[in-house]
């Protein structure tokens, strides 16, 4: 009991010190406790409240005397208070009546003052937003009029200077969200005018190229004209004498030339001049401002590369005429012309090393077409046509900074080509000569006709000379036309090697070589065939003798006319020489060959009309009709035999005296006789006779004899 009253004073004054929220627990303690210690508690708690009555009574005795006090001075001031309250709410009466005005004009002017800020801040932000409508607007401006890089440049101002100080308004978002529509609106209008460029030079290379080759041909002309004209002045200030030279005449009109070309080329528009670049530098600029220069660059490349391939591909009749040439090479140099100039007026957009790339593939292309198509050209004109036209091509891209070297080494391969057409085509010209020949000697009535057939070949003989007119010479008709036509195949074929930046030497061996083949092969396989051909008699193979002799001493009349073309002399070590000689010796071999086979030939048909009746009793007294009629044929064939080299004439004569001796004698032999009476003893006798008195014409010691 005594334990558990200090206890209870503990949590009463727990729950006098601490808050109301913590007594539940301390509460809670006193049930916890031991039994009886509820009522215990109370007790207690009773005692406590009891004493605490106590001291509020004592203290309430203690105050309640100044509370009386307190009371009674309230008491006195209520009366005053009351008269306060009625003076101060008639004053604050008269002070509302009073101020009313006042207040009306301050809130007018508060109105003001509202109006003046909101007008101020409404200006101040019209000025932040005007540049932003202003920039906005010019933006519009140059979208209409297609002024898309400066566009690009204003968006590129409006985003980074003017909308980030009007973010906060709608108008601003409303903008901002516009803009990468417009980018993207601008790069397809940039993108669609690069196509149309794109096509636009697909479809107009041709007429680029062709005038960027009219102006390198013009160029071209002009420097040589130059060239020859400082070759001239140079040779007049060699030779001048006195100190003044007389102006040459064609020294005058090789100024004039220049002026002409000068005035003329002021006037013709440059390969520039007909493609307006602006759509690939806009597109390029528009690209690269985007950050898509890359996928610009990219897509450029490949629709070039397609292009390429478009224009490398030729027609199928392309090797007809030389306009289908000329369209494909226009076609090639127009590319690459355009190709050059965006390499140095753009940086990056196309490289060096993508060219160089881009024209090897090209080339290789092209060497393949022209070595397919060139093939099927017969004409030699037209491969003349063509070697100007490739010679062109190459010198106008070589203006450009492009190698060239592989197309004049295949200039070289159709170079031989073009020998061949030529040779075709000539050997339709000597058998068409060969054909229309009379194959007698040219008859000259006077001194006129005479001068035009030694200019047209070149003929010496100072015997023939001494004849009065009208006389005759050796050769016929085909000889100076045949000469003539050697050396224009000797023009024609130097055409082909003009242009060709080789040296004269090299030159000179080209036309050395080309001309040995048509000696050799074209005219010696004329030549046989001709004197293989059954209509050529005897006479014909005489005269054919006569003029492969002829020919074969103007070769070195040949010789020096291929000299002055090249002023390459014949002694220099590498000069080829011309193989006419043992042409026309192997063509008069055979011609020798078929006049004994013909007169051998002659000679057994005779023979076969001989009809002798080995049974007479006796001869008739004379020869035998075909014997007379042989022998008077072997003596006019002797007769003509006067017009070749001794030794061939002789040679000739023999072999038929021979031949007809072995005929009778094999006549005699025969193995199908079986007797002969004496009567055709005696006949064959005097047809043998006969023979024995045939004169045989043969040069000895110079001149003609008979025997």
């Amino acid at each position: 009991m005594a334990e558990s009253l200090p206890e209870h004073e503990r949590i009463l004054q727990e729950i006098e010190s601490t808050d109301t929220a913590c007594v539940g627990p301390t509460l809670r303690s006193v049930y916890d406790d031991q039994p009886n210690a509820h009522q215990r508690f109370m007790e207690k708690l009773d005692a406590c409240i009891r004493n605490h009555d106590r001291e509020i009574e004592k203290m309430c005795n203690f105050h309640h005397q100044g509370f009386v006090d307190a009371i009674t001075e309230l008491l006195k001031v209520r009366a005053d208070a009351e008269k306060l309250k009625v003076q101060v709410t008639d004053t604050n009466r008269r002070l509302q009546d009073a101020g009313k005005e006042v207040i009306a004009q301050t809130e007018e002017i508060i109105r003001c003052r509202i109006q003046q800020r909101n007008i101020t801040t409404v200006v101040e932000k019209l000025q932040l937003c005007l540049p932003v409508l202003e920039m906005y607007s010019k933006l519009k401006e140059q979208m209409k009029v297609k002024r898309y890089y400066s566009a690009l440049k204003t968006m590129e101002q409006l985003e980074n200077m003017y909308l980030p100080r009007v973010s906060q308004y709608r108008f601003c978002q409303i903008m901002i969200e516009n803009l990468p529509k417009l980018r993207e609106e601008i790069k397809e209008i940039s993108m669609s005018d690069l196509k149309d460029f794109l096509e636009s030079i697909r479809k107009h290379s041709d007429k680029i190229g062709e005038t960027a080759m009219k102006q390198a041909q013009q160029q071209k002309t002009f420097n040589t004209a130059l060239q020859k004209q400082n070759n001239v002045n140079y040779g007049r200030n060699m030779y001048a004498i006195n100190g003044r030279v007389p102006e040459p005449k064609y020294e005058i009109t090789s100024k004039r030339t220049l002026e002409e070309e000068d005035e003329h080329e002021e006037e013709v528009l440059t390969a520039h001049d007909l493609v307006d670049f602006s759509p690939v530098y806009r597109c390029l600029h528009i690209y690269s401002v985007l950050g898509d220069g890359e996928t610009f660059e990219n897509y450029y490349r490949k629709q070039r590369r397609k292009q390429a391939r478009l224009v490398l591909q030729p027609q199928s009749s392309m090797h007809e005429t030389v306009e289908g040439y000329r369209r494909y090479f226009s076609q090639i140099v127009g590319f690459f012309v355009v190709e050059d100039h965006i390499l140095h007026v753009t940086q990056g957009l196309v490289t060096r090393a993508y060219t160089d790339e881009l024209w090897n593939m090209a080339l290789s292309k092209i060497i393949a077409v022209l070595r397919t198509h060139s093939s099927y050209c017969t004409d030699p004109d037209l491969v003349l046509e063509l070697k100007n036209l490739i010679v062109v091509f190459a010198d106008t891209l070589q203006g450009y900074g492009f190698p060239v070297n592989r197309l004049f080494d295949l200039l070289f391969e159709i170079r031989d080509q073009y020998n061949e057409t030529l040779l075709k085509k000539w050997a339709g010209l000597f058998r068409d000569i060969f054909e229309a020949d009379n194959y007698s000697p040219i008859p000259v009535a006077n001194e006129e006709e005479y001068k035009i057939v030694i200019s047209k070949f070149p003929f010496q003989d100072p015997e023939l000379d001494k004849q009065s007119f009208p006389k005759k010479l050796p050769m016929s008709q085909s000889v100076p036309q045949i000469y003539i036509q050697v050396k224009e195949f000797i023009y024609a074929s130097l055409k082909f090697s003009e242009s060709l930046h080789r040296s004269s030497t090299e030159i000179d061996d080209m036309l050395r070589k080309s001309t040995n083949l048509l000696l050799t092969r074209t005219l010696s396989s004329c030549l046989q065939n001709l004197i293989k051909k059954p209509h050529i008699g005897l006479t014909e193979l005489v005269q054919i003798i006569i003029n492969t002799t002829h020919l074969e001493q103007a070769c070195k009349y040949l010789e020096d006319f291929i000299t002055n073309i090249t002023n390459i002399s014949q002694e220099t070590v590498h000069t080829a020489r011309l193989y006419g000689l043992s042409t026309f010796k192997d063509a008069r071999h055979a011609a020798e060959g078929e006049i004994y086979t013909k007169l051998n030939q002659k000679i057994d048909e005779f023979i076969q009309l001989a009809d002798y009746d080995w049974t007479m009793s006796e001869s008739a007294g004379r020869a035998s009709g075909y014997l007379m009629d042989l022998i008077n044929f072997l003596r006019s064939t002797f007769q003509v035999f006067t017009h070749l080299p001794g030794k061939v004439a002789q040679t000739a004569c023999m072999s038929a005296c021979q031949h007809l001796s072995t005929s009778l004698m094999q006549m005699l032999l025969d193995s199908e006789l079986k007797q002969i009476s004496m009567g055709a003893v005696q006949q064959f006798n005097l047809d043998v006779i006969q023979c024995e008195c045939l004169q045989v014409v043969y040069y000895t010691n110079g001149r003609w004899r008979e025997q």
